[in-house]
């Protein structure tokens, strides 16, 4: 037969554990959705820069064009 204390003992440890495993979920899941939202954001600006290139050597070709005749 287990007494007070040791029964109190198992209730710590498994509630620990739960709430543990809580708050850890919970962590991990706000760390992934900020990690996802910079790379969003970093994904938009390198998509940005590119569509910026593009506009800039397509100028580029249209003035060489241009100046030939």
């Amino acid at each position: 037969m287990q007494g007070p204390s040791q029964r109190w003992g198992y209730i710590r440890i498994m509630s620990g554990t739960i709430f543990g495993g809580i708050l850890g979920f919970y962590v991990m899941h706000r760390v992934e959705i900020s990690y996802k939202e910079k790379m969003n954001e970093r994904l938009r600006n390198y998509e940005a820069e590119l569509k910026r290139r593009r506009e800039e050597k397509l100028n580029e070709f249209e003035i060489e064009e241009s100046s030939k005749f």
